[in-house]
């Protein structure tokens, strides 16, 4: 590759493969063997100039060439001259003594028998650092050494050799020639740490293995030269030895079968590390392992007294009376040397506590109990020793015992303040107690002489106030009204400190611990006192509170305590809180209020009134809420309920006088002349009648109702619906046959009320909805469906357009010709008419 016509000025060449490489001549040879497949093979060139900063790459295709079928004779001395080209390595001795130049080795090509060669050589040793170390003869190729070489920093060298005629021809491919320093055993074994630092328990068993000490050499590797040998020197203390050295792996184990750390806290060994697996011509360095001897727990405390006496004035409490010492010999401040004192006699009311002293390990005796010197004037203990960690013991080797120590507590006598007996009094209070009952006594009693004369009760303040206690008689009585439920009552639980006073003011204290209990205060109540009862006359159910706690709330045991209301109605257990009310056999429509007992479990009585409403309705949202009067129930008017009854019986009666009146002045007026027929508006909503449908499944409709109106409209719960003239039939028409006719169901006292054919949603409803049921049943059985015909007939077509279109009811009833009078209205009617068609 031309290099140079690149870049000329390039001082660093490298390539992108590491399987070729590119000589400065532009020469590219592989670095090892390389089989190329039927691709090409491409790497790049890299060409750098550090001074100028310039860059080019040269991107090289290698393919694989076709054989040749003729061999020309320049192809078979090359071919030929690869065997004395390739010598063998060369191999040279580290730190030589020469003489230098020292020759290493030749290399020789045979074109040198056809040409002039001249032979050069580069790489590391020749013109890269270390530079000068070889050169090579230019005539005869042999190449020589200048100076001793360390393998350790230069293990062998690579260098490239060239063969070359006199005007730059080069008949060789270059060779890469390998120089190999051999080693010599110039360095000693050295260790990686300067000391070892090791552990092991004490009274560890031999062979337990307490570390490992390495070493290395930078000599080759896997050579005598690097062959290590370890072996323990000398051992401090130079006692029996106690630790055995593995001489290949360095590994240090234990030796002697008992390690006592309070004997020999620790031991250094002094080992020695020698190549040549340790022949004596090898060369050695020593080092130093420390091993310490870890302490365990095979040494019981004991006390360096084994009697102790004290003195401590009665009634003293939480005061410090001894201090106890103890000897451990194992390590200090290790759980194998930290004490645990137990008092485990003598301490039966434990008025003593024995706690260790981290800082010193020493016993501190006190009293936390006040001791009575009336009671006992001399107290013994008895306290033992232990260790905080489990005994680890050497084998073969003895239990170890647990000591103890008596100590003797000497009780001084003092005058003491009156004494509480309890100190606690606990008393039960029922809430809603009446103030000033007595509920307790609390006296207390002087020690010295067994009574309680002269003592003074008193209750310092600052507490709650909820009792008093009498200064001379130590009698507790209430002062307010207990009650759980009101401020700091709701925690139910009180503790109030007594003070008990002697004649020479000696006082002692005391603690009552008044606690309230639940009480039957509250009448049980039912919740929801308002029901509607519809026609299904589902039973109400009723349910009462009660704000007490068991047992003073459920269960309820309800009774109805009016009589009358009592024969028509009944009560059935639900549950321990809740009943059901029903009547006992069919009721009138009206409201009822039922007076109804409530007694809880504690026997406390609450009255409450229940008004049921009985309605004709199928929900409870349908009843209006309307009172009507009760048969024999205790029903009612108020003067305003009166009032109203009359005001709306006047008002009625107004416009049944207007009514009259207007229909009065229609029929004078009915009279008119033709001409007059403009200024009228006849009805138009009349059709042609359909054909009449003879099945003996239609129920025929009689007129009952219709009084020449030509339609009734039917009002009720905001439901309207008309009934439009065809043949004089109405809803009131049926009563043959077994049907319930529509008018039957708006009776009352055994009355028919004729309400000019207004009837509820309910009647309606409940007149519909058999027929409609019939209906629907004979369709379902007709496959044919000839009975949907009767009455699912299409009514929306009514004809093409009509010069007078439909004003509904103004229309005249008995005209359905000479309609053009309706292009001819005056204003009046126009205006009537232009309203009609805005709304």
């Amino acid at each position: 590759v031309d290099l140079k016509e690149c870049l000329q000025s390039a001082d660093f060449i490298s390539s992108s493969d590491g399987n070729f490489k590119i000589l400065e001549d532009g020469s590219v040879y592989t670095t090892s063997a390389l089989s190329l497949s039927s691709e090409k093979k491409t790497f790049t060139i890299l060409l750098k100039d550090s001074q100028e900063q310039l860059q080019k790459k040269i991107h090289v295709s290698l393919v694989e060439e076709e054989k040749k079928k003729t061999r020309h004779a320049r192809d078979t001395i090359l071919k030929r001259t690869k065997r004395r080209w390739g010598p063998i390595p060369s191999v040279m001795i580290e730190n030589s003594l020469g003489p230098f130049p020292l020759q290493i080795q030749q290399v020789q090509s045979d074109t040198a028998q056809n040409y002039t060669i001249y032979y050069s050589a580069s790489g590391p040793g020749i013109d890269q650092d270390p530079k000068g170390l070889f050169y090579i003869e230019r005539e005869t190729g042999n190449i020589f050494a200048t100076r001793a070489v360390d393998r350790e920093q230069y293990p062998s060298f690579q260098i490239i050799c060239f063969a070359t005629t006199p005007d730059g021809y080069s008949p060789e491919i270059p060779l890469v020639h390998t120089i190999r320093i051999e080693d010599d055993n110039d360095n000693a074994p050295y260790f990686t740490q300067d000391v070892f630092q090791f552990s092991v328990p004490e009274n560890s068993k031999p062979g337990v293995v307490v570390g490992r000490v390495t070493a290395e050499d930078r000599d080759e590797a896997y050579t005598l030269h690097t062959t290590l040998k370890y072996r323990i020197v000398s051992q401090t203390p130079p006692v029996t030895p106690a630790f055995s050295l593995h001489g290949d792996t360095g590994v240090i184990a234990v030796l002697l079968p008992q390690l006592d750390r309070e004997l020999v806290p620790s031991y250094t060994l002094l080992i020695e590390v020698r190549d040549m697996a340790g022949q004596p011509f090898g060369l050695c360095t020593t080092g130093t392992a420390v091993i310490r001897i870890e302490d365990t727990n095979d040494n019981a405390p004991y006390f360096r007294q084994l009697q102790y006496e004290t003195r401590v004035e009665e009634n003293r409490v939480n005061v410090e009376i001894l201090r106890i010492n103890v000897v451990d010999l194992d390590e200090p401040g290790s759980p194998g040397s930290g004490a645990v004192y137990e008092i485990i006699r003598g301490n039966d009311d434990q008025a003593f506590e024995i706690t260790t002293d981290r800082n010193t390990n020493e016993g501190i005796l006190c009293v936390v109990k006040g001791l009575d010197y009336e009671s006992a004037k001399q107290r013994v203990l008895v306290i033992a020793v232990n260790n905080e960690a489990p005994y680890a013991l050497a084998p073969h080797s003895q239990q170890v015992s647990q000591s103890t120590s008596t100590v003797t507590v000497h009780v001084m006598d003092s005058d003491e303040g009156p004494v509480f007996n309890p100190c606690v009094l606990r008393l039960d209070v029922k809430e809603c107690e009446d103030i000033g009952t007595s509920i307790g006594r609390y006296v207390a009693e002087d020690p010295e002489t067994g009574n309680s004369e002269g003592i003074s009760y008193r209750i310092p303040p600052g507490q709650c106030n909820w009792i008093s206690i009498d200064e001379r008689s130590g009698e507790v009585r209430t002062i307010k009204v207990l009650d759980r439920d009101v401020g700091e009552m709701r925690r139910g639980q009180c503790n109030i400190t007594v003070l008990a006073v002697d004649r020479n003011g000696k006082t002692g204290t005391g603690t009552i611990q008044v606690c309230i209990h639940p009480g039957n205060k509250n009448y049980p109540r039912i919740t929801k006192t308002d029901f509607i009862m519809c026609r299904d006359r589902k039973p109400i159910c009723l349910t009462a509170q009660d704000g007490d706690e068991s047992p003073y709330s459920t269960p309820f045991v309800y009774r109805i305590t009016d009589r009358n209301m009592a024969s028509m109605w009944k009560i059935t257990r639900h549950n321990d809180n809740s009943v059901y009310l029903v009547p006992k056999d069919d009721v009138q429509d009206g409201v009822y209020d039922i007076p109804i007992s409530v007694t809880d479990n504690g026997g406390k009585v609450g009255e409450n009134q229940v008004r049921v409403t009985v309605c004709d309705c199928l929900t409870p949202s349908e009843c209006d809420g309307r009172s009507r009067q009760l048969a024999g129930g205790n029903v009612t008017l108020g003067i305003w309920a009166i009032l109203a009854m009359i005001l709306g019986s006047l008002l009625l009666l107004l416009i049944l006088i207007t009514i009259c009146g207007c229909c009065g002045a229609g029929a004078m007026q009915r009279h008119v002349t033709d001409d007059c027929a403009n200024h009228n508006l006849i009805i138009s909503n009349t059709e042609a009648p359909g054909e009449e449908v003879m099945d003996h499944n239609i129920i025929p409709l009689q007129n009952t109702c219709d009084q020449g109106g030509g339609y009734g409209v039917k009002t009720g719960d905001q439901q309207t619906f008309e009934m439009v003239k065809g043949r004089g039939h109405t809803l009131e028409s049926v009563k043959g046959g077994g049907h319930q006719t529509l008018g039957s169901v708006k009776e009352g006292g055994g009355q028919t009320m004729m309400d000019t054919c207004r009837y509820s949603y309910s009647e309606w409803h409940n007149f519909t909805h058999p027929r409609l049921g019939e209906k629907v049943h004979l369709c379902r059985q007709d496959e044919e469906q000839k009975h949907s015909e009767d009455y699912l007939l299409s009514y929306n077509y009514e004809g093409k357009g009509s010069l007078a279109g439909s004003v509904g009811c103004c229309s005249d009833q008995h005209e359905e010709e000479a309609l053009d009078f309706l292009d001819q209205l005056e204003p009046k009617f126009r205006t009537l008419a232009e309203t009609c068609i805005k709304r």
